[in-house]
């Protein structure tokens, strides 16, 4: 029997193989083995393996890789193989695509409602952000996808510059010459933090969601954070393990027996 918790007036029944978790990760990097690399002892993709699995929603586990690390690391995390073809896999190749080729292996294996995208380098993550991500499409089906984002504004797009032919700058929005040089007065401007997109399964197929991540659908719902560390070099290990030690984040137990 599963059980049910209560989040503002709604129940939800937690648990479901109609929501799955999904891994992406290329083996291919500035940074070899970066997915893996130790934090606090532990590969870094599982940190947010752990943290998928302590979910109250989550019922199925997936890992999509060209890496045999990466793939076997997952499989000792409780995550399914699907094993990426090369095209997929070059420093080129898109995510959105990377999703949508796996899916037809999960959707194969069952029907699926929601699907949470987790990036392997990103062990800045908790199951609470996952589960408010999950819970904000089922208390709005017109949603397409909840996703962590966080408020950068002194990289606002307006404050952005292009380099004309004559080497000069010009404004690289049209018409933004003559924005405020107070962030306060500018528009809100979010970035998506990247550790994880709660998908609407459908939506992941809209030929027309919006880009560069199509993905997300037309209809995405921001979640508001702090940003999180994505690791791309060694600092970033570093900062990840300072951001575990202070959010008192329990350590994963790896491998899973």
């Amino acid at each position: 029997m599963r059980a049910a918790h209560q989040n503002e007036g709604i129940f939800f029944m937690s648990k479901s193989s109609r929501i799955v978790a999904l891994m992406i990760g290329r083996g291919g990097s500035s940074l070899k083995g970066k997915n893996v690399l130790p934090v606090h002892d532990v590969p870094l993709m599982v940190w947010a393996a752990s943290a998928a699995h302590r979910s109250a929603h989550i019922g199925r586990y997936y890992v999509s890789s060209d890496d045999d690390e990466i793939l076997e690391t997952g499989r000792k995390a409780g995550y399914t193989s699907i094993r990426r073809p090369d095209e997929l896999a070059s420093a080129t190749a898109q995510s959105s695509d990377a999703v949508r080729h796996a899916m037809k292996l999960i959707e194969a294996e069952g029907d699926v409602d929601i699907v949470v995208v987790q990036h392997a380098n990103v062990g800045t993550i908790t199951e609470r952000i996952i589960d408010d991500c999950i819970e904000g499409l089922l208390q709005d089906p017109s949603l397409s996808s909840v996703v962590p984002c966080h408020d950068m504004s002194e990289y606002h797009p307006y404050r952005g510059k292009t380099v004309l032919e004559d080497g000069t700058l010009s404004p690289f929005v049209p018409g933004s010459g003559n924005a405020s040089a107070n962030r306060q007065e500018l528009p809100p401007c979010l970035f998506f933090d990247h550790s994880i997109w709660a998908l609407r399964a459908s939506a992941i197929w809209d030929k027309d969601g919006q880009g560069p991540w199509p993905v997300m659908g037309q209809r995405i719902k921001p979640y508001i954070t702090e940003g999180c560390f994505d690791v791309h070099t060694l600092e970033d290990v570093a900062k990840t393990e300072a951001w575990i030690t202070a959010n008192g984040v329990a350590k994963p137990v790896y491998p899973l027996a």
